[in-house]
């Protein structure tokens, strides 16, 4: 018998707040954080708008020494791991630290590092690239951070499979536990991509909105009138633990991740399949997964970026997999406020529905003002929602037809 997956700490780098309870809090008040780009000058650039972190200071944090030595996106991660840690309480211990692992995601890694060292390389040589490019921008440099810090010698790994990655980093850890080969995992996704490259990689394929003249209305899924995504940079990192675990160190324990499914829709490299059938599969191997039938769901967190195809792919997907309960089940696309993190957005959303299950509350699909005919399920318009549901059903999507499926479930002691 496989054992079960609990949750029992979160923590959270966002463009909404530094830690999981401002970015919730600002989350359930629909506000948003996206603004004017202030990483790099954007005068050559057709979209000048991104959700950014703000007023973060690694230097702070983990010192100069180390912070100079680590990406973006890996002080995003290690940040956001020590916060769930510590909302976990979780001691390691030379006892322990064996038995704890690390499985924290990224789409696209180190590439500010990377970026930098090519400009050093063109106008200074090749002797003066920094022996710090590689450890640097390696995907796995986030967990393998995360373990030096902590000291902790369990399993430990990343996984890329673009904005799925989060979603498939959490459900990946769960089946380390499920097997035995772990009794806790510190997992989830990271990124910091809002540099000029990646931002013009994006525009050239038609993927990011254009509304410059208001950014903070710019990222408005499954509305009629979206036009593309706003990126977005963070962190989301779970403790995940096997109940037995759990209870045997008397954590508190937020949900159960009750179920994981993962697909490819097998179609094109860069747009999803006609009418969703990758991801509606996902979503059933995830309910197959957690034992629960489409009546179970209560609420559906959205992977919603808020481009015209994404969208009304998503929708489609939902209603072969639900049926009629489509109508009934509230989907909402937190995307709308905190922009797309790419490979860290399924871990933060991960984070929100554990949040919505324990204060049975569902957070909003802001700027949603014209519905679209093509998109036509209860999205939680502009408004939070009181709702009292037991089990979450998060999306994640990426490039290379990549789809993941999480389950969350209340937890009844």
């Amino acid at each position: 018998m496989q054992k079960k997956v609990v949750i029992t700490g979160l923590g959270a780098i966002s463009p909404l707040g530094l830690n999981v309870e401002n970015t919730w809090k600002a989350l359930l008040e629909g506000k948003s954080g996206v603004a004017l780009i202030t990483h790099f000058d954007t005068g050559e650039h057709k979209t000048k708008f991104a959700a950014e972190v703000k007023d973060f200071d690694p230097i702070a944090l983990f010192g100069r020494r180390d912070a100079r030595r680590m990406d973006r996106y890996v002080q995003f991660a290690l940040a956001a791991s020590l916060q769930a840690v510590a909302d976990a309480d979780l001691e390691v211990t030379a006892e322990n630290k064996d038995r704890i692992g690390v499985l924290i995601g990224t789409g696209i890694g180190g590439i500010e590092t990377l970026l930098k060292q090519a400009e050093v390389m063109a106008k200074r040589g090749a002797s003066r690239v920094s022996p710090f490019l590689i450890p640097m921008m390696l995907a796995d440099s986030g967990p393998g951070q995360v373990a030096i810090h902590l000291g902790v010698r369990g399993p430990n790994m990343s996984v890329v499979t673009a904005c799925a990655t989060g979603s498939n980093a959490i459900g990946e850890a769960a089946e380390i536990i499920r097997r035995g080969s772990a009794d806790v995992m510190i997992a989830g996704g990271g990124e910091a991509s809002i540099v000029k490259l990646a931002m013009a990689g994006m525009n050239s394929i038609g993927a990011l909105s254009l509304r410059n003249d208001e950014p903070e209305r710019a990222s408005r899924p499954f509305d009629k009138n979206r036009d593309g995504f706003v990126m977005g940079e963070g962190a989301g990192v779970l403790i995940l633990e096997s109940l037995e675990h759990a209870q045997a160190r008397g954590a508190r324990i937020l949900a159960e991740l009750s179920g994981y499914g993962t697909s490819d829709d097998a179609y094109h490299i860069s747009a999803p399949a006609e009418g969703g059938e990758g991801a509606a599969l996902c979503m059933q191997i995830a309910l197959k997964d957690a034992g629960l039938t489409v009546d179970d769901i209560g609420y559906i967190n959205a992977h919603g970026t808020g481009t015209k195809l994404n969208d009304k792919g998503e929708t489609a997907a939902i209603k072969t997999v639900f049926g009629e309960r489509a109508y009934q089940i509230p989907a909402s696309s937190t995307k709308s406020m905190t922009g797309h993190l790419l490979g860290a957005s399924g871990a933060l959303e991960a984070i929100f529905c554990t949040k919505a299950l324990n204060e049975s509350i569902i957070p909003p699909t802001i700027n949603y003002e014209t519905p679209d005919p093509e998109c036509d399920l209860d999205y939680v318009p502009n408004e939070a929602r009181n709702l009292r549901f037991d089990h979450a059903l998060s999306n994640s999507f990426g490039f290379g037809g990549h789809n993941a499926t999480l389950i969350f479930s209340r937890y009844e002691a």
